[in-house]
Parts: structure tokens; C-alpha cells; sequence
């Protein structure tokens, strides 16, 4: 079946569509007693049940279960909500999960490596999931023998690529790969025109060497929301205004527009500072998931979104919980075409 949503912009043989598209369904990795949850578990169920809930009320949900049993007991009765069985090593979905395109007008999924965001934790399961899963995904699919996350890219629909130098450029990913061959790479697989890398910008507490989906994302074609720091005493207040900066220099050579997203109040567990973002919501058919952290800046951030996105509910689910395993709500999140 033709892709006929997204024909318009895929004028080349490949196309990495953008998130703001239309979309068949999200997949979610359920949280099990193996993975890094355990000390809170229910708590972490309890925010990811939300987030399915969410999802389903729009479009459908993948959850994939270590025990499909136990896991379809957290949930009511609902056709918009699948499940599929496979035991992973945590519940990343973003960064192991295949990657949608278009090619030649078809859907086409990219496996990239996962390796645990440079070999920090262990992924020998995870980046098996999306070859164990192919019979369920019913697409046709390509393994690339390249480290690559879902965290790590954003597109605008329409040849641009943004992602971080941090990142992408980390010999703890492709140590053999020059930036030009990681660039060359990365235009030939996701079928973009410019790569842009964006040089400055972190959370304190993240494990992904600055994923952009944590930092700055495409709305549209046109609009990238960019997370922002307005206290010079916060120890994030120089990274973020160098990107802030680069940002604009982008936007004024490609005829893009941007829109500052506030930054929380700084959030700890266990004494340790808490990578909390807006940056990291979700877009799905009809509405926006943003993540909330219980702080005072929700509201001003909600209200941003929803001033922007006008053709879509916004809602707002709190994820206080999973940002004490140093990710958000887009983090357990893929979208597939």
C-alpha cells in the first residue's frame, strides 16, 4: 500500500518522514522485573500504563511484554491497544526500535545497531527486538550495520536532518567513521539533503551524549521547538545558549522558525539532578503527549504547545518517574509509518 499521506514530501527515492505525519501506531516497551525499573517498578508501570492510555485514544499501541498476560492485566479492554511478546534488556523503545521511511512510495523499516549509547549498558537484547518482531511489523525491512538511535535524529519532512555532534560524532558509536562518512551515511539511508549538527547543548543525568530529542525538535516543515535556560547561575545556562545561538544561524540560512521551550526547575532523586525536558514529548495522530514533572513551568509549557499546535489535542502526562532512569516521554516511545 502506497504511503499516500506523505507522497508529497517524499520527492526522492528515500524519505525520513517527520514525526508531525501521519502514523500507524506507536510501540512502547512494557517495564519488567529485569529491567532497569525494579527499585520502583509499579510506580513506572503506573506512568507507562498512562502514557499507553494516552496513545490509545488516538491511534494504536504496540506494547511489547516480557509477559503478555501480566501486562494485559494493567490495562482495560481496548482495541487501539496490541501486544506482542518479546524480553528485552530495558524499555527504551526510541533507541531500539527500527526506524520508519518511505521508499519508492512504500513503507520501509531501518534497523540500526543499539549498543546501549556507546556500550554503557547492556543491549544484546534490545537490538535483536525489531528482526524478532518483523513478522508482526509486516514491512519490509533493512539491518545496517551502523550505531544509530531513534533519540538522535529529527526531520523535517523535506531533506533536513538535525542531530548532535555529541552524539552522532561519538567514537564511542562509529569510531571508524569520519564526520563525512557518518554524514554520507546517514544522507543515502534516511534520504536527507543536510545533516545539521548542532554543537552545543546536555542535560545533566543523561546517558545518550545529548540525544536531540532532548534538546531541540521539528514541529512541522518549517518550526523547530528548542529547549532554553534563561538562569545564568544553572549549570546548563551556557551550553544551552550556544545552541540557542547556533540554532539561530540555522534558522536564518534555512528559512526556519523557532520557538523556546522553558526549562524546569531543577529536579533531583537520590541527590542527583534529573534530566527533565519538554523537548521530549511525542507526536501522534490528533494530539501532542507532553511530559510533565509536577513544577511550575508546566504550565507555561502546555500552553506553548498549545498555542502552536491548534489542529491537535495537547495533553500533558506526568513522567516524574521516568526521568529517574535519565529519560522522557519520547524516550519510551517510537512511532512507525
Amino acid at each position: 500500500m502506497r504511503h499516500t499521506e506523505i507522497i508529497s514530501h517524499c520527492e526522492q527515492k528515500r524519505c525520513f518522514p517527520g514525526e508531525f505525519e501521519k502514523q500507524s501506531f506507536v510501540q512502547v516497551i512494557f517495564p519488567h522485573e529485569k529491567s532497569d525499573w525494579i527499585d520502583y517498578l509499579e510506580e513506572a508501570r503506573e506512568n507507562f500504563v498512562n502514557i499507553v492510555n494516552a496513545i490509545a485514544k488516538y491511534e494504536r499501541c504496540l506494547v511489547v511484554c516480557d509477559d503478555m498476560e501480566l501486562v494485559k492485566s494493567y490495562f482495560s479492554e481496548n482495541k487501539n491497544i496490541e501486544y506482542v511478546q518479546f524480553v528485552t534488556n530495558d524499555t527504551w523503545s526510541r533507541d531500539c526500535s527500527a526506524i520508519s521511511i518511505i521508499e519508492n512510495g512504500e513503507k520501509k523499516l531501518l534497523d540500526f545497531t543499539f549498543t546501549g549509547w556507546g556500550s554503557k549498558f547492556d543491549a544484546h537484547l534490545d537490538t535483536l527486538m525489531s528482526r524478532a518482531l518483523a513478522s508482526y511489523y509486516k514491512t519490509p525491512m533493512e539491518t545496517i550495520d551502523f550505531i544509530l538511535e531513534g533519540g538522535a535524529i529529527e526531520s523535517n519532512s523535506k531533506g533536513l536532518l538535525l542531530t548532535t555532534s555529541e552524539c552522532v560524532l561519538n567514537k564511542n558509536r562509529n569510531a571508524s567513521y569520519s564526520k563525512e562518512e557518518t554524514t554520507n551515511l546517514l544522507k543515502e539511508k534516511l534520504g536527507i539533503d543536510e545533516v545539521l549538527y548542532l554543537d552545543y547543548g546536555y542535560l545533566a543525568g543523561d546517558d545518550t551524549d545529548s540525544h536531540i530529542d532532548t534538546l531541540a525538535r521539528f514541529v512541522d516543515e518549517k518550526t523547530i521547538m528548542y529547549l532554553t535556560c534563561e538562569d545564568k547561575e544553572d549549570e546548563h545556562y551556557e551550553q544551552l545558549h550556544k545552541m540557542g545561538e547556533q540554532l539561530k544561524e540555522l534558522a536564518a540560512k534555512y528559512d526556519l522558525n523557532l520557538i523556546a521551550l522553558p526549562f524546569t526547575d531543577a529536579i533531583y532523586y537520590d541527590d542527583e539532578r534529573l534530566p527533565a525536558t519538554y523537548a521530549n514529548f511525542l507526536i501522534i495522530n490528533g494530539a501532542v503527549i507532553v511530559p510533565t514533572y509536577g513544577v511550575k513551568q508546566d504550565e507555561e509549557a502546555l500552553g506553548i504547545f498549545r498555542k502552536f499546535f491548534k489542529d491537535r489535542d495537547v495533553v500533558g502526562v506526568d513522567c516524574s518517574v521516568l526521568i529517574r532512569q535519565h529519560g522522557s516521554l519520547h524516550c519510551v516511545t517510537m512511532q512507525f509509518l
